[in-house]
């Protein structure tokens, strides 16, 4: 639940850090194109600014050439008239492209355009009397006293801070937009900041959070795990006393159940033998058929006599205790190649180990020649017994099918039963097999301690 928990908030965390970076950006962006427009406009009021001192620069500079001209008579007066007129007309053109589009400007525009064309009818007209009737000393006075020189100069300049007067307040509510939009921008950021650090504050709570909780459950499974490890290796171990004890009890029936086949029948076997072999004496050649009868009956006796040493020798190997184990297996490798028909070739050499080591060993052997005569098919199998790097070794290899040892087996309680034993007693056992290229059992068995003499 905490988990989900988690997760839950960890997605309602990263859309609001989204959002807020989206908006972010829309401030940011806003604020950039605002400003920008606001700008724009301080441009084109600053040009209409500029184009008002220029025509009132050039209505001056007017003014002056017409004097310099009415009083010399000099016609390089007239090139700086003509450029202050052209000033004039172009400087005009853009106040009323940026005041025309203002209607509080536009009487203002209309009488300055009034003051403006008198004021140049009159200079354009004194030029044009002095260029017709020369020098005139009381028309040069009339200069000096004329409606531009005092009324219309006052009413242009009048006008124009007027004009200006109403840039003045479009500057400072200009100004006052640019600051609001400032000012938003930083609150708008800083808002955004602050949800933006709360909000990866709240993502970093939570990762840690959930890391905390995955480590919990980590030393949850850990200690889980390793409770059931010890529970499995408990129970491992019981089992394996349990089989070890199983194994111990039937090899120690086994050695009841032979011992018994060997005196109880074997006395009941050979007193029968006995009692016929008497009554064939008795008998002598007067009944015939009764003498071939007890002799069909002795061996029977013989049949079963050999049949009860087989037994006994396959239930408990007499001969390992009284002959040794490389007699014993010699002894079951020529047996099993009498039965089966398959030829066995056996290197064997004296070894020391444990008598249930050496039990260990015979069983493997015995295990492994019993399986190759039901599913390997083999016609050679080489049995060998040795020392090698202080250990003691022995093999059983067939020349049979073999068979996938990564394959699951349908019957492999013999391989774990061999296993089983081996390891029982310290060694290890390894197969080794290919399917077409026969099978190869290989055991390895710790040796005794020598007899201390």
């Amino acid at each position: 639940m905490e988990l989900l928990t988690t997760a839950r908030h960890i997605r309602i965390v990263l859309p609001l850090a989204c959002i807020a970076a989206v908006t972010m950006l829309f401030i940011s962006e806003g604020s950039y194109w605002r400003s920008t427009r606001t700008l724009n406009e301080l441009g084109t009021l600053g040009s209409a600014r500029t184009s008002i001192r220029v025509m009132e620069r050039g209505i001056l500079d007017a003014e002056a050439a017409q004097r310099g001209y009415l009083l010399t008579g000099r016609s390089e007066y007239l090139e700086p008239y003509a450029e202050a007129r052209n000033k004039i007309v172009e400087s005009l053109k853009l106040v009323d492209r940026y005041y025309g589009e203002q209607p509080e400007s536009v009487e203002l525009l209309r009488k300055m355009h009034t003051l403006i064309d008198v004021a140049l009818a009159n200079i354009a007209r004194t030029i044009d009397q002095r260029q017709k009737n020369g020098v005139d000393a009381n028309a040069t006075a009339r200069i000096a006293f004329s409606d531009i020189s005092n009324g219309q100069m006052d009413g242009i300049l009048t006008l124009s801070a007027e004009l200006l007067e109403h840039d003045v307040l479009s500057v400072s509510q200009s100004r006052n937009s640019i600051f609001q939009t400032l000012m938003l921008s930083r609150i708008g950021v800083a808002a955004l900041s602050a949800i933006s650090l709360l909000a990866l504050f709240m993502y970093l709570r939570q990762t840690l959070a959930l890391k905390k909780q995955q480590k919990g459950l980590q030393r949850i499974m850990q200690n889980d795990h390793d409770r059931l490890e010890t529970v499995v290796l408990q129970r491992t171990a019981q089992l394996t006393e349990l089989t070890h004890h199983l194994q111990t009890a039937r090899e120690d029936e086994r050695n009841r159940l032979a011992r018994d086949l060997h005196d109880e029948l074997g006395a009941l076997l050979t007193s029968a033998k006995l009692d016929a072999a008497r009554i064939k004496s008795r008998l002598g050649g007067s009944a015939p058929e009764a003498s071939e009868r007890l002799a069909h009956l002795v061996n029977t006796l013989n049949s079963g006599i050999a049949l009860k040493r087989r037994i006994i020798e396959d239930l408990w190997p007499s001969t390992l205790s009284n002959l040794g184990l490389v007699t014993t297996l010699e002894i079951l490798a020529r047996d099993f190649a009498e039965r089966s028909g398959v030829e066995v070739q056996c290197e064997l050499a004296p070894v020391r180990l444990q008598a249930r080591a050496e039990l260990v060993v015979y069983r493997l052997v015995q295990e492994a020649v019993t399986n190759i005569s039901k599913y390997a098919e083999a016609s050679h199998v080489w049995v060998t017994l040795g020392t090698s790097e202080g250990k003691v070794e022995v093999t059983v290899r067939d020349d049979g099918v073999g068979f996938d040892t990564a394959a699951p087996l349908r019957s492999a309680y013999g391989l774990v039963g061999m296993r089983f034993r081996v390891e029982a007693e310290g060694g290890t056992l390894v197969f080794t097999s290919t399917p077409g290229q026969g099978t190869l059992i290989q055991a390895t068995l710790p040796q005794a301690p020598a007899a201390v003499v």
